[in-house]
């Protein structure tokens, strides 16, 4: 893996009743705690090898730093997300990653357990041919996205956007065209949002 390339996860510290909000009606506050927690500790593990090659870095929010380390490690980078909505917490995270050396940057959240390691490595393999890498999530958002280093006009990508909706995707799309970027989809894939996403996992809360 190049030394250019990282990985930013956005996540929240585990706290009940800050996290998943709407899975509390199926989970209950603190299954859905529990279920965010085991969301993230899972997607580190399977990024352990990026994590070795000092290529991950966790950018959180609702915890202090030294939580963080509690709950995931010490070994990883921690930075506090900046901005007001999640598209400018997004564009900071990507612009600090840009400042550090970064020259091929992927955003990942921490709530789609079929995102693998073959699945980035194509956003990054895309991200040689082109500007914009998408991961579609089937509720209408992302899962994933990727940039090239301060590709013209991508500060659009993180504005006038609907966050939390259906139209996240669809947006999106259109201020990567109206920006002239070029752009590749990967496979669509489920997060998991809301009750009905449970079934897709065969999870239950009891086994937490």
């Amino acid at each position: 893996m190049p030394k250019g390339q990282r990985i930013l996860v956005f996540t929240r510290y585990p706290q009940a009743g800050k996290v998943k909000t709407r899975l509390i009606p199926a989970l209950g506050a603190k299954g859905a705690a529990r279920l965010h927690a085991r969301l993230t500790e899972e997607l580190i593990q399977r990024l352990k090898p990026f994590c070795e090659l000092g290529r991950v870095f966790v950018y959180f929010c609702g915890a202090s730093e030294q939580a963080m380390q509690e709950w995931l490690g010490e070994q990883l980078p921690y930075f506090e997300q900046q901005g007001e909505d999640l598209g400018q917490r997004m564009l900071n995270a990507l612009r600090h990653s840009w400042r550090q050396g970064a020259t091929q940057t992927l955003l990942i959240g921490s709530d789609c357990p079929a995102l693998d390691i073959e699945i980035i490595t194509n956003a990054f393999k895309v991200l040689s041919t082109h500007d914009l890498v998408l991961g579609p999530a089937v509720d209408g958002g992302y899962y994933l996205i990727g940039l090239k280093a301060l590709c013209p006009g991508y500060e659009g990508l993180f504005q006038n956007i609907a966050w939390g909706t259906d139209q996240v995707l669809q947006q999106s799309l259109a201020q990567a065209a109206q920006e002239g970027l070029s752009w590749l989809l990967l496979p669509s894939l489920h997060d998991l949002d809301r009750p009905e996403d449970l079934a897709h996992f065969h999870y239950h809360s009891s086994s937490q």
